[in-house]
């Protein structure tokens, strides 16, 4: 059974940063993604990175303030989230994807996505 621990969610003020963590069971993937999901809506993308090209995508609301990043060596995964706004505040998942896509759009969606973390809160205060 693969496992993805989050951690890193916290409270913190607007314009503030936080980065989280993702550890991994050491299973390969294809590709890594965060995303999130506020009080009352559904779960939506964040960013990924592709294993072999390291190729990264982030959502339009976060591109300037966020960064996703992975350590190989660690078999973790990292979204280092800047100048945080109160409409960042979610339960953020991390997501882990075994199939390899040819199209970058695939990884936008969760369905494609087949491992999830359990989330962690993070909550910007105004």
């Amino acid at each position: 059974q693969v496992q993805l621990v989050e951690s890193g969610g916290g409270l913190v003020q607007a314009g503030g940063s936080l980065r989280l963590s993702c550890a991994t069971s050491g299973r390969t993937f294809s590709a890594m993604g965060w995303f999130r999901q506020a009080p009352g809506k559904g779960r939506e993308f964040v960013a990924a990175i592709r294993r072999l090209e390291g190729s990264t995508y982030h959502t339009n609301s976060v591109k300037g303030r966020f960064t996703v990043s992975r350590h190989d060596v660690k078999n973790t995964l990292y979204l280092q989230m800047n100048r945080l706004k109160p409409e960042d505040t979610a339960v953020y998942y991390c997501a882990a994807c075994t199939n390899s896509y040819y199209s970058p759009d695939a990884y936008y969606i969760r369905e494609s996505y087949n491992s999830w973390g359990q989330g962690t809160q993070v909550t910007v205060s105004s």
